[in-house]
């Protein structure tokens, strides 16, 4: 294998990868390449073939990676991960839509400093819909409980809901859970789904996700 060759098949990998995902996704459902824990320069890749939202969870490796690609149009950064309340301003200086408030004192510290910084971000509530003890969120009755709390935390733009399926569950299983959230949404008039990822996507698909958090059989193994 020459230098020139070896040089491009991980960008080969990601174009098939891609294009397959692409070609099995509905119109309705938007990747969200998973990106924390890739390179830059893995990233510059992807830009390149077209993608421009990206799923970070970590804030100091995500500002790391916008200042290297500063250069490109401007992307559509995501934080998908745990939002701990003394990262709240950092993210929102650099995220423009937030999939991970899973209480509502975190939405109310995010809509004091929006706020503060005259930042207007999507928001989308993480909502738990199984027991499962490694993962934080909204339990159903809770949101509803404080949904008119919720929806008056202007210039937070509540557009939905992000929900993450337990391990060890079935497919069918994983698609009841998906439904569930989708027929919490639909109740209180929220139109964004972030549901599925690598492992389950194609149930959360059918479920009706909007977007999806592709990150291994996107990128293959992180580096």
């Amino acid at each position: 294998m020459t230098d020139a060759t070896a040089a491009s098949t991980p960008a080969d990998s990601l174009a098939r990868r891609l294009k397959a995902l692409q070609l099995q996704l509905p119109p309705q459902a938007r990747l969200l390449a998973v990106s924390k824990g890739q390179p830059a320069a893995r990233l510059r890749e992807a830009v390149a073939l077209g993608l421009r939202s990206f799923g970070e969870s970590r804030l100091q490796e995500a500002q790391a990676k916008q200042a290297e690609l500063s250069d490109l149009e401007p992307l559509d950064w995501h934080f998908i991960g745990r939002l701990q309340a003394n990262k709240a301003r950092g993210v929102l200086r650099h995220f423009g839509t937030i999939h991970s408030v899973d209480s509502l004192s975190l939405a109310e510290r995010l809509q004091r400093i929006a706020a503060e910084e005259q930042l207007s971000p999507r928001v989308l509530l993480q909502v738990k819909l199984r027991p499962d003890p490694g993962k934080t969120g909204f339990d159903p009755r809770e949101l509803e409980q404080h949904w008119p709390q919720l929806r008056g935390l202007a210039p937070l733009r509540l557009v939905g809901l992000m929900t993450i399926a337990p391990l060890g569950l079935e497919a069918d299983q994983r698609f009841s859970l998906f439904q569930d959230c989708a027929a919490l949404a639909a109740t209180l008039g929220l139109t964004e789904l972030s549901m599925g990822m690598s492992g389950d996507w194609p149930e959360a698909v059918r479920a009706g996700s909007t977007w999806v958090r592709i990150g291994s059989a996107l990128f293959g193994p992180r580096p």
